[in-house]
């Protein structure tokens, strides 16, 4: 995984880590890890695809909705959504993510649900090249007070060499280190978000 970024964005990761709050290790630690055997998107590992895998343990006895609400209504990730509501027809808000939360909708802004059980879920974009995968699990350290959010993306390659190589084109490799770093703040922002609220 981690071969693949790039190192153009080493440079200015200590200031956005400050900005975003990734600095603050002593409440919580964004740790990149290897997909779960039982992960959604380990399918795409295995066929080729990019994959990547971020956890998060939280001092809460958390399920998917309450993840995925909390996911999905950050102040970072309500940027995102009004910037897709602009560059596409497609909207969503924070009534929507719930309903996405609760299993009410498969459908939120540019994605749409490819699978989902009680702890994970697997949501594809339109262009149906990237997804995004959210589970939650109990945390290794302590299974019955403490929840690990585990947060991913795919991407499919956009072409395969004869000996099965993936080629994933020029603009992949060179955002690869904002999407490390926003990444983190993705997942920082929902933990930091249900670690505020009332159990």
């Amino acid at each position: 995984m981690s071969e693949l970024w790039s190192p153009a964005y080493h440079h200015c990761e200590s200031p956005l880590q400050n900005f975003i709050g990734l600095q603050d290790t002593d409440k919580m630690k964004i740790t990149i890890s290897e997909l779960p055997a039982q992960a959604y998107s380990k399918q795409y590992a295995d066929s080729g695809a990019f994959t990547d895998c971020y956890h998060v343990d939280i001092p809460r006895d958390l399920s998917l909705a309450d993840y995925l609400q909390a996911f999905y209504t950050t102040p970072i990730f309500r940027i995102e959504r009004a910037m897709l509501s602009i560059l596409t027809s497609h909207s969503a808000d924070d009534q929507t993510a719930a309903q996405l939360a609760t299993g009410q909708t498969d459908r939120f802004s540019i994605w749409r649900v490819e699978q989902r059980t009680e702890d994970q879920v697997l949501l594809c974009d339109i262009t149906q090249r990237t997804r995004s995968w959210l589970m939650v699990a109990p945390a290794e350290t302590n299974p019955t007070t403490m929840t690990r959010l585990y947060f991913g993306s795919v991407v499919t390659p956009t072409k395969r060499s004869n000996n099965g190589q993936s080629s994933f084109g020029p603009v992949f490799h060179m955002l690869s280190g904002f999407h490390r770093l926003y990444s983190r703040a993705l997942l920082a922002s929902a933990a930091r978000k249900l670690s505020k609220q009332n159990p």
